[in-house]
């Protein structure tokens, strides 16, 4: 399901369709997203990228999650969903989170390489 020769990073392509189908309702029943054990499978992605997933969408304010716990859909997750996955802001929202999480891999690869 992720194209990895695609302009967009795989966590981004699980997150967007993820925004999707909290947007259709699938996990209203009980208000959780898939583990990400569950996540990896389906997707066919690594941890990391199953974990990048899940926090982008505890960014953009769909989810919250816990160490060692479930990641729950807040309130008005589907509308919220919705909104940011067809509009432009949502893109942008994307887009920023993206960058967010790019720069706290360069500051974790600086902070290593200061330690050494």
């Amino acid at each position: 399901m992720v194209e990895w020769t695609g302009e967009k990073s795989a966590y981004r392509q699980v997150a967007d369709d993820l925004c999707v189908r909290i947007a259709k309702g699938e996990f209203a029943a009980d208000g959780k997203i898939p583990s990400l054990a569950k996540l990896q499978a389906y997707y066919d992605v690594s941890p990391t990228v199953a974990r990048a997933a899940v926090g982008h969408l505890r960014e953009t304010g769909l989810v919250v999650s816990h160490q060692g716990k479930a990641a729950f859909l807040t309130e008005g997750a589907e509308s919220k969903a919705a909104a940011v996955a067809g509009s432009e802001a949502g893109q942008l929202r994307r887009e920023l989170a993206e960058v967010r999480g790019e720069l706290r891999d360069l500051q974790a690869r600086v902070a290593e390489l200061e330690a050494r």
